[in-house]
């Protein structure tokens, strides 16, 4: 199997646009959709990132990562831990080093498919109001310098098109490429892997739903299932 692009995929909202783009820009046949298992708070996300990719007609694969919850602590891994952010310190759902680790397993099957880029669907947003440290275009220079040396190859991207995105930017970028109401629909971003609104109380949930209703604000005429909700939501 050879590809031209491959996108990290959790079923969730921001990756999911990436694998919008690339189809757009590859088309479909030429792109794989990527998803981890490590151990992740639900698997929820692992069915979606199917269900999307079917629905774009991309190769999708899961890796195994889930040596993760032998090293690391989370509450993003497992179950028991309550979801918490504290002032002055990382939330406890950082699971250290992970995307830089997806990126470096990912690349490397890009590679192995004559892929020169890789997708992911991280924002900047993401580190300043999450504490997501791997989440800027500083990081994934790094990691993308690394894959360089790796694979002596000078031309090998680290595509990060959302990075410097507000989540209202990241609706209208959904919404141009026609696929947002599907989208909104169908992918989990709650860390409760709750559906559509999602549990509406974790950071994840807030800050999406906080940029959807900009948007729905600004598009009277979307349709969504749940807008009423997010509409009603107090700013």
């Amino acid at each position: 199997m050879k590809k031209k692009a491959l996108v990290v995929h959790s079923g969730g909202m921001d990756s999911s646009l990436c694998l919008a783009l690339a189809v757009k820009e590859f088309g479909a046949q030429e792109v794989l959709s990527l998803s981890f298992t490590y151990g992740q708070r639900h698997e929820e996300e692992l069915r979606r990132a199917k269900l999307i990719s079917d629905y774009f007609k991309v190769d999708h694969v899961e890796v195994d990562l889930n040596c993760l919850t032998q090293i690391t602590e989370s509450a993003l891994i497992g179950k028991t831990k309550k979801i918490e952010h504290l002032e002055g310190q990382a939330p406890n759902t950082l699971v250290v080093g992970r995307n830089g680790l997806m990126a470096r397993v990912a690349g490397i099957h890009a590679h192995s498919l004559g892929a020169h880029c890789l997708y992911m669907g991280v924002m900047e947003l993401e580190a300043a109001n999450s504490g997501y440290r791997d989440c800027s275009r500083t990081y994934m220079d790094l990691i993308q310098s690394a894959l360089r040396l790796d694979f002596a190859d000078a031309n090998f991207d680290i595509r990060t098109p959302l990075i410097q995105m507000n989540k209202k930017e990241s609706m209208e970028l959904g919404h141009s490429l026609g696929v947002l109401e599907f989208l909104l629909e169908n992918t989990i971003t709650c860390y409760e892997g709750i559906e559509k609104e999602g549990c509406l109380k974790c950071p994840a949930c807030k800050l999406r739903n906080s940029g959807l209703k900009l948007f729905l604000l600004e598009h009277p005429e979307f349709k969504l299932s749940y807008k009423e909700k997010i509409l009603n939501l107090i700013a």
